[in-house]
C-alpha cells in the first residue's frame, strides 16, 4: 500500500502539466499574439515552467488550467513584442552611431577596421554592451535599463566582450 502510493506521488511529479489540448490553447494564443512560430514551443514551455514553480513553491494549482495558462502565454506574447521593440531601438541607435562614426566615408584606420570587425564577430549580446558604454558613453545603470537586465548581467558581458575583443586585437597584431 505504501509503495503504491510512494509510486502514484512518484508519477506525479512527473507529469506534465499542461494536456495536449492546454498546449494546442497555449500555442493558439501565442500565434494569434504575433510570436513567431519558431518561438512558441519556447512559449509553451515558459507556461509548463510557471505552472511547475507556482507547485514548487506550494501554491495550488489554478482552479481553471487552460484559462490560466492562456493568460499567461497572453503576457508571454506581449513581453516578446516589447523585448522586439526594445531591440529595433537599440539597433536604430547603434546604426546611427556608425553614421556618425563614419559621416563622409573617410578612410578608416587599421585600428578601427580591426574594432569594427572584432564588434562584428561578437555576440549580439555583448557587442550591445560593449557599443551602448563606449560608444554612446552609458553608465552601467543606463544600459540595464535600456536593456532590462540586471546591472551585473552588463558588468559581466562588458568583461567578457572587452576580453575577447582585446585577445581579437592581439590575435591580428593590431596592438
Amino acid at each position: 500500500m505504501l509503495r503504491r502510493k510512494a509510486r502514484r506521488v512518484q508519477e506525479d511529479d512527473h507529469r506534465d502539466p499542461l494536456d495536449a489540448a492546454q498546449e494546442r490553447r497555449v500555442r493558439a494564443v501565442l500565434a494569434l499574439g504575433g510570436v513567431p512560430q519558431a518561438d512558441l514551443l519556447d512559449g509553451v514551455q515558459q507556461v509548463r515552467l510557471r505552472l511547475l514553480e507556482r507547485a514548487a513553491n506550494g501554491q495550488e494549482a489554478p482552479r481553471d488550467v487552460s484559462a490560466w495558462a492562456a493568460v499567461v502565454a497572453s503576457n508571454l506574447a506581449m513581453d516578446w513584442h516589447r523585448a522586439k521593440k526594445r531591440q529595433e531601438r537599440i539597433g536604430e541607435r547603434l546604426a546611427s552611431l556608425r553614421q556618425l562614426e563614419h559621416p563622409s566615408g573617410e578612410d578608416t584606420s587599421l585600428l578601427s577596421l580591426a574594432v569594427a570587425q572584432g564588434l562584428d564577430e561578437l555576440p549580439d549580446a555583448q557587442r550591445q554592451v560593449l557599443v551602448l558604454r563606449f560608444y554612446a558613453d552609458l553608465p552601467v545603470r543606463g544600459i540595464a535599463e535600456e536593456l532590462g537586465i540586471p546591472e551585473g548581467t552588463v558588468k559581466s558581458r562588458l568583461h567578457t566582450a572587452v576580453r575577447a575583443l582585446r585577445a581579437r586585437l592581439h590575435e591580428d597584431e593590431v596592438v
